[in-house]
């Protein structure tokens, strides 16, 4: 009798292993379509932006600087960006993220 009851409590454990990791694949879903996938998305949009810079186009850096870009150096990824007349900065092309110009027009 106790070798029965034995038995009846392996094959229950068994199955509740198989729901505990269709859990974690459903949690990994979840996961992946509210927060891994639109990040890998902006990534791609903010790489396509930083890869069609073009002079004459106004830009918001990463600190938050807004300026003009006057050179892009492609070689060693830099972009000069002038931010007051006669003040230019270098500042590496990763760290160029915005457009004022289509952030203006949004916000309109």
């Amino acid at each position: 009798m106790t070798t029965v009851f034995i038995a009846a409590q392996g094959g229950a454990a068994g199955g509740g292993g198989m729901s505990m990791l269709i859990m974690m694949v459903a949690l990994f879903a979840i996961m992946w379509f509210f927060m891994i996938r639109p990040q890998q998305k902006k990534q791609k949009e903010i790489q396509k932006f930083q890869n069609a810079l073009t002079e004459g186009q106004q830009v918001v850096t990463g600190g938050g600087i807004y300026g003009t870009v006057k050179k892009i150096d492609l070689a060693s990824g830099i972009v000069e960006i002038e931010i007051a007349k006669g003040v230019v900065i270098r500042v590496d092309k990763a760290y160029v993220f915005k457009d004022t110009q289509s952030t203006q027009v949004a916000a309109k």
